[in-house]
């Protein structure tokens, strides 16, 4: 049969909803910059009602999937077994280590949705392989840049009728990660250039020419013929965690005085990244290699964060103890301090 309907009983399938994956077919990769460089997987779902979408998932899902569906099958009697899942690959170039991927996932899926329907209609099954807000607004074979070209630096004068301009006012400060990006402080009015994609504009303020993310402004003036810019919205109006990336507000603490960068991601909120990757991340951010990693506990002293049971201690204390403080919808609840590993100086304990 054309459908994986072999493995299942016919008129159990036929009482399926049509919305229920019955086939998945890796149709790409794509390379994003989240803390790390990474790849996800395009992949074409169809379902029993005939439908078809593209969802984007990393190989931690798959293999987060397959964990949580094993010590579920597992706790019940009588149940079916798991196709094989292609075990981690720690070393190697990580477009070769997805491309040798493509045709194990695909076999993979197709076990997996070829299992008996009651399986079918599990939660975890169907989450997976369900489209999200953010999967839907990913255009397919999407290979620009989290920040896309942009023009070259330069003086660029606003109109002379300033109230005809498309123009945004920045609701929280933004410290650029990049040469090409806009830093902006609360409360600037900046003349909108174009919209470079989905969540970043280009513009200028103070004879300044960047990019920057739309989350962190409001709208006054909307450009010519953009639909999803409304006059006068607020920050606060897009529904948080369909933004395609994430802000992690950081701090170089050194003797001469503080730097601060937002650094904007290729990742969910509810991602957590490991201690070595927010490390790395950090080094390349600030050029700075003998760094150690920080977070501020609720009483305001420095923590030295040194594995990845800290990383999970500082993003649960975000959670437990929120801040007062508001921020863009897109933006981590916690943040980076970045010290010197020999000066222990920053830490508010007695030696």
């Amino acid at each position: 049969m054309a459908l994986p309907r072999q493995l299942r009983d016919e008129s159990d399938f036929d009482q399926l909803p049509d919305n229920i994956p019955i086939s998945a077919t890796i149709a790409d990769i794509v390379e994003k910059k989240g803390f790390i460089v990474y790849y996800q997987f395009v992949i074409e779902v169809k379902t029993k009602g005939g439908s078809k979408y593209l969802i984007y998932r990393r190989y931690r899902q798959f293999f987060t999937l397959h964990q949580s569906m094993e010590v579920k099958l597992g706790a019940q009697s009588g149940s079916c077994t798991l196709p094989t899942l292609p075990g981690k690959v720690f070393m190697g170039n990580k477009q070769e280590i997805a491309e040798k991927r493509i045709p194990e996932l695909n076999t993979y899926m197709k076990r997996l949705l070829g299992l008996p329907t009651w399986v079918l209609l599990d939660d975890l099954i169907r989450m997976f392989f369900y489209q999200t807000d953010s999967d839907s607004q990913q255009v397919p074979r999407a290979l620009r840049r989290l920040r896309p070209p942009t023009r070259r630096v330069k003086t660029i004068k606003p109109k002379t009728d300033l109230l005809s301009s498309p123009r945004a006012e920045a609701m929280f400060d933004f410290s650029g990660s990049g040469k090409l990006e806009l830093s902006l402080k609360a409360g600037e009015v900046i003349f909108l250039l174009r919209r470079v994609n989905a969540d970043w504009l280009e513009g200028t303020v103070r004879d300044r020419t960047g990019i920057f993310p739309e989350s962190f402004v409001k709208i006054i003036k909307p450009l010519p013929g953009s639909e999803s810019d409304d006059e006068g919205a607020d920050v606060g109006s897009k529904a948080p965690g369909v933004s395609a990336y994430s802000c992690l507000r950081c701090y170089l603490l050194q003797p001469q005085g503080i730097d601060t960068r937002d650094l904007c991601v290729e990742e969910d909120l509810s991602t957590q990244p490991t201690y070595m990757e927010l490390l790395s991340r950090m080094r390349d951010v600030f050029q700075v290699q003998d760094i150690a990693l920080n977070y501020r506990d609720p009483e305001g002293d420095l923590v030295r964060i040194l594995d990845d049971e800290d990383v999970t201690l500082m993003v649960w204390e975000s959670k437990t103890h929120k801040s007062k403080v508001k921020r863009p919808v897109n933006q981590y609840p916690w943040e980076l301090h970045v010290t010197l590993s020999s000066d222990l100086t920053v830490y508010n304990t007695e030696f």
